[in-house]
């Protein structure tokens, strides 16, 4: 019986995902099976096989975003580890060796994440891990970075959903990604909800993957994607934060904003971050907090440490 399953989400990425489906092919470990969920493809990606591999392909008749396709996945799925994979990587041949070996270290971590590399640039980091401030941002540990410069296998806040393992019944019990979040930020999230109870991030940097990124949207910054990921930061901090820790934040988590939208105004996209920030305050109202237990106190007390360090390691390049 396999030992993970591996989910790639797909979006008329046909060309990418029979890339990434060829370096799966060439993997140490084949104990896995993959599961491609396509979220309404026009361009034939649903034909995409592998001759080798343990695949299956699940064809949506519409575009149900990356939360929608990897639940989907995550349900079908009967492995006691699940592998999420964007369609715009190649793997190292020892991806899923490393990820296995990563997160069978302790029964306490939550996720691993690999080390993502930058397809062009391929000694550049992408993503060593996630950083969540205080000011609400989350960013990508170490972009643009020399891979050299995070060699080292460590904890974080939480694994960017591009190349990610899960511990299948720690999902049962912290939930799957939410859906209203569609595409963005549903990672942290999910990180964010996992450090609540309790449990560990890790990345683990042995375990490589290059990534083209932004493939499926075509650029950084458009329109669309600010739009959710403004929208969605409101959900994060909203589910997250019990309301005195809101209250005490309420100053950092305003000044962020204001700097995001400053940001954002330079790149043409003000109005359609402000719309996300309206959209995200409204939609607070539909999303279920995190219930606040007691007992977790000192939990919430360490977090509150990590996101305000995060604002240094940000600046500092940690």
């Amino acid at each position: 019986m396999a030992e993970v399953t591996i989910i790639i989400p797909n979006y008329n990425g046909k060309a990418l995902l029979e890339n990434c489906i060829r370096t799966l092919e060439r993997q140490t470990c084949q104990n896995f099976r993959l599961l491609v969920v396509d979220n309404g493809s026009t361009d034939g990606s649903a034909s995409v096989c592998s001759e080798t591999l343990d695949m299956e392909v699940i064809a949506l008749s519409e575009n149900t975003g990356f939360c929608g396709a990897v639940n989907l996945g995550i349900r079908r799925s009967d492995t006691p580890y699940v592998l999420l994979l964007n369609n715009d990587t190649e793997t190292d041949e020892r991806f899923v060796e490393e990820m296995l070996k990563g997160i069978k270290k302790s029964d306490r971590i939550f996720s691993c994440g690999a080390q993502m590399l930058d397809f062009r640039r391929r000694d550049v980091i992408d993503n060593a891990g996630d950083l969540y401030t205080l000011f609400g941002w989350a960013v990508a540990r170490g972009k643009g970075r020399p891979a050299a410069d995070f060699s080292k296998e460590k904890d974080v806040f939480s694994c960017c959903g591009g190349a990610v393992i899960y511990r299948r019944e720690l999902l049962l019990r912290t939930g799957f990604l939410d859906e209203r979040h569609f595409a963005y930020l549903e990672d942290v999230d999910l990180g964010y909800r996992a450090r609540i109870m309790g449990y560990r991030n890790r990345y683990v940097p042995a375990a490589k993957v290059y990534h083209v990124g932004s493939a499926t949207t075509g650029t950084r910054y458009n329109e669309k994607k600010v739009y959710f990921a403004a929208r969605n930061s409101m959900f994060v901090i909203y589910k997250n934060m019990p309301l005195l820790q809101l209250f005490f934040n309420l100053p950092f988590l305003l000044a962020g904003v204001l700097i995001k939208w400053l940001f954002f105004v330079k790149k043409g996209f003000g109005r359609e971050y402000l719309r996300g920030i309206g959209a995200g305050l409204a939609g607070c109202r539909s999303c279920t907090k995190v219930r606040f237990v007691p007992g977790r106190l000192w939990r919430y007390v360490t977090l509150e440490w990590e996101i305000f360090a995060n604002i240094f390691r940000l600046f500092s390049g940690a």
